[in-house]
């Protein structure tokens, strides 16, 4: 089953869940106090959870997720808010230097390999966005790349009907905000993502990696946003 499909069921199932509860007490069938104490941790702890069965941003998940817990037990009174506030940052070091001491040998290609893409010379194309939204379309246009860069703001670049004739580098910063790449269902697309609450998902139509396509790499920072890939 598609990573994708996973996500939605689990999103459907949390929100059916409660709405019953809530018609529930509304019957008076049950009493369940959906305002507990640390209610709102949920809100950090579900999406968390969720995003763990996406194709990209799983580290940053399993961070919001122990997060999430984390705060949730203090809340409880289990462990000790002070402490808890204390150690949070120490523990989101921690989890980023084990990224990086077991990084994948495949991420390790993916940003060599962009490295060279970056330095042959060519000059991407630019777009930026603040507190806006903006859609570029290279539709019949030669492609070689591109910065987006938006904070409050969203950005969809559409390249659905770019011509692509070399492996290329699309570099995208999304601080609160939101970035849309529409790209061919030829094109392979290899993520690189450096990312804190936020991430990047491949959300096209899963098909196997073909050889001789020629390939997007896609290295993107999110604060807080997010990348898809459509």
């Amino acid at each position: 089953m598609k990573n994708v499909n996973i996500s939605r069921i689990l999103w459907g199932v949390a929100l059916v869940a409660i709405g019953a509860v809530f018609a529930l007490n509304a019957l008076g069938i049950t009493d369940i106090n959906i305002f507990f104490r640390g209610w709102w941790t949920l809100f950090i702890i579900i999406p968390s959870a969720i995003g763990l069965f996406s194709r990209g941003g799983k580290f940053v998940s399993l961070i919001g997720l122990v997060i999430g817990v984390i705060l949730l037990l203090s809340c409880q009174g289990i462990l000790d808010f002070g402490m808890v506030w204390k150690l949070t940052i120490p523990i989101i070091i921690i989890l980023i230097g084990l990224k990086m001491i077991f990084y994948s040998p495949f991420n390790r290609q993916a940003i060599k390999r962009i490295k060279e893409i970056k330095s042959d010379g060519t000059a991407p194309a630019r777009d930026s966005v603040v507190f806006s939204g903006h859609k570029i379309d290279f539709d019949g246009q030669i492609f070689e790349g591109a910065i987006l860069d938006a904070v409050f703001g969203s950005i969809t670049c559409d390249l659905r009907r770019a011509i692509l004739e070399k492996d290329c580098v699309i570099t995208a910063s999304a601080v609160f905000a939101g970035i849309d790449i529409q790209v061919p269902d030829h094109v392979n697309v290899i993520i690189n993502s450096n990312s804190i609450f936020g991430g990047v998902s491949d959300k096209r139509k899963k098909t196997e990696h073909q050889d001789n396509a020629l390939t997007l790499y896609v290295d993107a920072n999110c604060v807080f946003g997010g990348v898809d890939i459509v």
